[in-house]
């Protein structure tokens, strides 16, 4: 690589892996580092709520008129009522309803509709032109989509965002953190690196001003983040423009990572402060967590009568576990039940998530690059810091998350170190696309996810049917994109070769049968539409047009000799 390409992507360049015929890994460039002391600062406290106070939020400012209309199900979709925007002062609304409802004839969804708007469909108003190809219809939605700098508002639960930025679509009228990153992948591949750029000035200022990046945009999300992708965007955007630009998202980088190990000082070995977890052999790791132990709003009338369900003592945990299902993105899926019938089995907050933590040493390293590149004085110790750190979390997670046996990556139940060896998931990918594992459990990885996992439409994500949307036989884009980028990263650019050209087969077909593109696939049967969850499949939609385009892209880009 020549000085100028390093300057030009020292995060690709500094956090890439090399692989010595012994199976150790050294980091180039930042090679002598890891035989210093580990060091984790102790994280500044967290506060969301001062930040959110001035902001509607509907199971809070509603109270009992929340409950009721979300148990009586005037919206089928518990989604739509904390969407919806009142018309009156919440508070006044609240008076009326005290006043109205125990009189004769009242009717709830009459009162709802006079006192509320509801909101709107994302795309709702986009008619598909059926002479256009998959990728013009694509490139279509883009605009459709987007969302231009919001006009903060007092009555609606959206959290304003000072730049424009792309909804997945449907339902999912606000930007998500996860989706955004595979969202990108199409952005970059059609040229919209403006918009790329203006998604992360969102976050950096989500992050600021709430301490962390929300699940989306909305105060009912404040409670909880998603996987963090914000440094693999990061670097997608410096390779897709040039390093400097990304230096003003250092202190964002720094503050989701202290966010993430907010505890890491105090927590013993079997023990757990929110996110952070310590195995018995005293390592380090993260979990999925949510700091509100109450029902999702968005999910209310489920959550609330799923808990009622169980005793007194044990609803607030199901909360805690519902909630962390969904800050991992995959809510819900099989991974996560200890009993694949029964959603309140869940355990999530039990797991340390193999991806998860795979994310957190790439925010790990990401940081560590930048700060070389920065090259300050006072750069030299974080650079270090950072460096160890990542390096004592993929040691950690290559011991408890692999089994050689199976040679496969497997979440693990924090408190025993136990593998969740039973429920093997696309997951175990993500070691693989950021090249986290030896050369040896990247091939048995690669292998296995050939033979169990590749079917005629892509990968399945699980495999496991179970009723549950993450699981068999649906298939999602954004682990379809980790899988196949991660079974290449490790010599198996036949699987993903293959693995690409059924997806988009598959993604094909359906926009010819239907002229949208959906937020899931059944992979298993390509005749099939995928199902599965609590609301309907959506289409749109962001995280399928990125990965589509990305993958078109990729094709057409010319193949270089080795």
């Amino acid at each position: 690589m020549t000085d100028d390409a390093k300057m030009r992507h020292p995060t690709r360049f500094v956090s890439r892996l090399t692989v010595h015929a012994s199976g150790a890994l050294t980091v180039l460039l930042l090679a002598g580092c890891s035989t210093a002391t580990t060091v984790i600062a102790s994280a500044p406290p967290i506060a969301t709520t001062a930040a959110a106070d001035s902001l509607y939020d509907p199971s809070r400012d509603l109270g009992t008129l929340f409950h009721d209309v979300q148990m009586a199900a005037v919206f089928p979709d518990s989604k739509t009522f904390v969407d919806a925007r009142p018309l009156a002062a919440p508070a006044v609304i609240v008076a009326r309803y005290a006043a109205a409802r125990d009189s004769a004839g009242f009717d709830l969804a009459s009162f709802v509709s006079r006192n509320f708007e509801a909101p709107k469909l994302a795309g709702a108003e986009f008619t598909t032109d059926t002479t256009r190809t998959m990728e013009e219809h694509i490139r279509d939605l883009w605009p459709v989509l987007t969302r231009h700098a919001d006009t903060p508002d007092p009555r609606s639960s959206l959290i304003p965002l000072p730049n424009a930025y792309v909804v997945p679509g449907g339902r999912f009228r606000e930007v998500y953190y996860w989706d955004s990153y595979f969202t990108m992948l199409g952005l970059v591949a059609s040229g919209r690196t403006d918009l790329v750029g203006s998604m992360l000035d969102n976050f950096a200022y989500l992050i600021k001003r709430v301490g962390h990046i929300p699940n989306g945009n909305r105060t009912y999300y404040l409670g909880r983040s998603q996987p963090p992708y914000f440094a693999a965007m990061v670097d997608l955007y410096a390779r897709a423009t040039d390093t400097a630009s990304v230096m003003k998202y250092l202190p964002a980088l720094e503050a989701e990572h202290a966010f993430w190990m907010d505890g890491a000082d105090r927590v013993t070995p079997g023990h757990a402060y929110r996110r952070v977890v310590r195995l018995p052999d005293g390592a380090l790791l993260n979990r999925y967590w949510d700091d509100r132990p109450y029902p999702r709003p968005e999910a209310y009338k489920e959550d609330y009568r799923t808990a009622q369900t169980l005793p007194a003592g044990r609803r607030e945990e199901m909360y805690r576990n519902l909630r962390a299902t969904a800050e991992s993105g995959w809510d819900f899926s099989s991974r996560w039940m200890r009993d694949t019938t029964d959603l309140r089995s869940l355990e999530t907050i039990d797991l340390a998530p193999v991806d998860l933590n795979s994310l957190l040493y790439n925010l790990e390293r990401t940081i560590a690059a930048l700060r070389k590149f920065r090259g300050a004085v006072s750069d030299s110790a974080v650079v270090t810091r950072f460096t160890n750190i990542a390096e004592a979390r993929r040691r950690a997670l290559l011991e408890a998350s692999y089994d050689p046996t199976q040679g496969f990556f497997f979440d693990v139940r924090w408190r025993t170190g136990e593998r969740v060896a039973d429920r093997p998931s696309l997951a175990a990918a993500e070691p693989l696309y950021f090249e986290i594992a030896t050369p040896e459990q990247g091939r048995a990885t690669a292998a296995r996810l050939e033979r169990d996992f590749l079917k005629p439409g892509g990968f399945v994500t699980t495999l496991m049917n179970t009723g549950q949307q993450w699981d068999a036989p649906n298939g999602w884009a954004p682990l379809e994109w980790l899988a196949m980028e991660g079974v290449r990263r490790y010599g198996r650019a036949d699987v993903a070769d293959l693995a690409r050209g059924r997806w988009l087969t598959l993604n094909r077909r359906v926009y010819r049968q239907t002229g949208k593109m959906t937020e899931k696939y059944d992979v298993m049967d390509i005749q099939r539409k995928a199902g599965g969850g609590e609301y309907p499949n959506q289409d749109g939609f962001g995280w399928s047009n990125g990965v589509a385009l990305a993958l078109i892209a990729q094709m057409a880009a010319p193949v270089h000799a080795p």
